[in-house]
């Protein structure tokens, strides 16, 4: 079993998402604020690099489903499990004060799992003034506005925020697959405002490495949008291109754009 402990932080308590926010949170029956998803994925996202390296960064696959939430000030224990059916994969775990938070696991693949072709999902001016998040803004199929970013020296205190205490991305310059995945929020978050929201579950395939000041884009379209206990959801496609061209990253992102307590307060 590998074990990776992390005094959990909360990056975003001045967040546009104010289901990171103490007060609101509260209101919504949590303790506090919450550590938002994204970072709870990058500390699970140590264990396989510690497994495998940069070999995982550059084909490997991951899964996370957040249950609980995990608390700033916290110690979050992440595990990883062979998995006895199958020996290129692991099976993670998140506890925080005794509770599963998350669950998932890490592959490292011959063939990637899932993949978006280039051609598939094309590019978008992002709004100059974004609609609310709604079934009529957020309509599957539909091409998101393409979010443009890079890991660059500026971005390396990211690595301080998430706790991260491997040394393999400073000393070859690469990329963390946490770093991707905050990409997949700003597809959501730039596209359409937003309330309080919650990101639920994420899966991410690697293709290739991103490495230090390589510009990358996030293109993103709407694969599914649907309303369940009240919840208002989406699903979004997300495909990380370095240069435009080079494929780095395949991701499915889940998200709650609108949790039911929203519309209940407003009532």
């Amino acid at each position: 079993m590998l074990i990776h402990r992390v005094m959990a932080f909360n990056t975003a308590t001045e967040s546009e998402n104010k289901i990171h926010d103490d007060d609101t949170a509260q209101k919504f029956g949590f303790q506090g604020g919450l550590v938002p998803g994204v970072e709870v994925y990058a500390y699970m996202s140590h264990v396989p690099v510690a497994k495998w390296g940069a070999k995982w960064l550059e084909g490997g696959e991951a899964s996370a489903r957040f249950i609980k939430p995990v608390y700033d000030g916290q110690e979050a224990v992440v595990s990883g499990n062979e998995n006895r059916q199958d020996p290129q994969s692991i099976d993670l775990a998140v506890e925080s004060a005794g509770q599963s938070c998350a669950t998932g696991f890490a592959r490292l693949p011959d063939t990637p799992a899932f993949a978006f072709a280039k051609d598939d999902i094309g590019t978008a001016d992002l709004p100059q003034s974004r609609p609310p998040a709604s079934p009529t803004s957020l309509v599957p199929g539909e091409t998101l506005g393409t979010v443009l970013f890079c890991w660059d020296n500026a971005a390396l205190s990211y690595l301080t925020d998430i706790r991260e205490t491997s040394e393999l991305y400073v000393r070859e310059g690469v990329c963390h697959s946490g770093f991707l995945l905050r990409a997949a929020n700003s597809a959501l978050s730039q596209n359409v405002k937003l309330g309080p929201w919650i990101h639920v579950v994420s899966h991410i395939q690697h293709h290739s490495v991103a490495r230090l000041d390589e510009p990358l884009e996030a293109r993103s379209r709407v694969h599914e949008s649907f309303e369940q206990k009240g919840h208002l959801f989406v699903v979004l496609d997300v495909l990380i291109l370095a240069h435009s061209k080079r494929p780095v990253a395949s991701i499915r992102h889940t998200a709650i754009y609108e949790p039911r307590q929203v519309r209940d307060y407003a009532a």
